[in-house]
């Protein structure tokens, strides 16, 4: 079965939080997604806690989940003329920014592969979270012809993600400090905030517990319907 040997980092993070994964080819982005919310220590894949898109500027293309985003594109493909009208006559930096945007062409991520604009650009950008905002590079190592497996498998990493809603890398870096010195006063709130949020050290043996439940191709090529559990 082919496969890509990805590189997975979290931009900005230091020393970097990286892993590296196989994943069958013929993954979809919401596959590539639940993929990384595994590798990590977010619940979206589980959860769908937050909005996330995967950035195609050579094909001035985002991918995402965010309906808001996928139906103002749909309204200007059917309203093209009467938008530019209305947004041109508007001389401000605001109008500029909403045209140009608005012709941001905007898919959805369940049904769209990955394989085309991997294979040709040899990496993504992946931003998750809004809020938080956090950006990863992925990057395609190799493709690999003889894969085996019908889901990811994590191959080696290095350094403990952060959880959700820890408000971006400062707030990580924060929180890391007081929960790892157990003479905190606030060490056991903490302890329990992160508890409840599921976080963990990294563990490789864990994350690949659970990447075997994100099925995604059988052994013959067909394609699976994702299975969380």
């Amino acid at each position: 079965m082919k496969a890509y040997q990805l590189k997975v980092e979290l931009l900005g993070s230091e020393p970097i939080i990286w892993r590296r994964v196989i994943l069958p080819a013929g993954a979809t982005y919401n596959n590539l997604h639940r993929t990384i919310q595994y590798l990590t220590n977010f619940q979206s894949g589980i959860f769908d806690c937050h909005l996330y898109e995967f950035n195609l500027p050579e094909d001035n293309m985002k991918v995402t989940n965010d309906e808001e985003a996928y139906e103002s594109h749909q309204y200007y493909k059917k309203n093209k003329k009467l938008v530019e009208k209305r947004l041109k006559g508007v001389e401000n930096q605001y109008a500029e920014k909403q045209l140009k945007d608005l012709q941001i062409i905007i898919r959805k991520p369940s049904t769209l592969k990955i394989d085309k604009y991997l294979e040709t650009y040899k990496s993504l950008q992946y931003t998750y979270d809004f809020g938080d905002c956090w950006q990863f590079k992925i990057i395609l190592e190799n493709i690999v012809d003889d894969y085996y497996f019908g889901y990811p498998t994590l191959i080696t990493g290095a350094e403990t993600a952060p959880p959700e809603d820890v408000e971006g890398l400062s707030g990580f870096y924060e929180f890391r400090e007081v929960y790892q010195d157990k003479s905190h006063p606030e060490h056991e709130s903490y302890k329990t905030w992160a508890d409840s949020q599921y976080y963990c050290e990294y563990d490789e043996d864990r994350i690949n517990k659970f990447l075997m439940f994100l099925s995604i191709r059988r052994q013959n090529g067909t394609t699976l319907i994702i299975k969380i559990m």
